[in-house]
């Protein structure tokens, strides 16, 4: 979790044992900004709290807590919500709770990837193993990618033909591939000449799984050829190693006509 630049370190009040709390990352910096991550992590540890809570816990005073507090609110690693209270009220406004939100729980280790693995080597063991193993994760994954292409349709099969390869990149870039295209070159030496653009993806979010399972980028480019209307070759995977997942789009250019050219006089090509 990467946080903004800090100043000065915080100055405890009390006994330094609550440093034994574990921090975001081991490998951020003393100061504001490890005592920012202790304060996170002791919601984590101990759920929704009140600056006074915190304050307490990390022997901090609650004017430090408060300022680390507002500053994880504005990065929307946690947000401030109502105490709610039982039996009769006291005067004055209840101290406002602080809890973290999605953002916040994801900046701590997630076990999602194991999880994924773990499901598809089940799968794949449930169904025999070996080659009928393979195929059953190959429908799976035939089935997750339909229903996420079904999402882009719409989208590409709105735009112009030569503009269908860009209209599927930002659909993807919605979803978090961070999508691009560019030019590809000309394959010489055919019948038909062929060009066409490359499809980047410079992020992949199932990467670690696919390494593990490659019917999850085999399906995908299923998917992209149907959605595209046209054959597609994956070039490269975030998976595999590579720095981005590549997939050639090609686009067929008509040849010379050889009875025009015998008519004006020339030969053909």
């Amino acid at each position: 979790m990467k946080y903004a630049g800090e100043a000065s370190r915080e100055q405890a009040v009390g006994p330094t044992a609550a440093s034994v709390l574990p921090a975001f990352d081991q490998g951020e910096a003393e100061g504001h900004r490890g005592t920012r991550n202790r304060v996170a992590r002791s919601i984590l540890d101990h759920g929704p709290s009140t600056a006074a809570d915190l304050a307490e816990r990390l022997a901090l005073t609650p004017a430090a807590v408060r300022r680390h507090l507002d500053a994880l609110v504005a990065e929307g690693i946690v947000e401030p919500r109502e105490k709610r209270v039982y039996g009769s009220r006291s005067r004055g406004r209840p101290a406002k709770l602080f809890a973290l939100t999605d953002c916040g729980r994801d900046a701590f280790y997630q076990a999602y990837d194991e999880l994924a693995v773990d499901a598809l080597r089940w799968i794949a063991e449930s169904a025999g193993g070996g080659e009928k193993g393979e195929a059953a994760v190959a429908a799976f994954a035939r089935a997750r990618i339909a229903a996420q292409a079904e999402r882009y349709r719409a989208t590409v099969e709105a735009a112009a033909p030569e503009e269908r390869t860009q209209a599927l990149a930002r659909a993807l870039t919605e979803d978090g591939y961070a999508a691009t295209t560019r030019g590809a070159p000309a394959i010489a030496g055919r019948a038909q000449r062929l060009a066409g653009e490359q499809l980047c993806q410079h992020h992949c979010p199932v990467a670690h799984v696919a390494e593990r399972f490659p019917q999850l980028c085999e399906a995908e480019a299923e998917v992209f050829s149907r959605l595209l209307g046209t054959h597609v070759q994956r070039l490269a995977t975030i998976a595999h190693g590579d720095g981005v997942c590549t997939t050639f789009v090609p686009q067929t250019l008509p040849q010379a006509n050889p009875a025009s050219a015998r008519t004006s006089g020339r030969n053909p090509a």
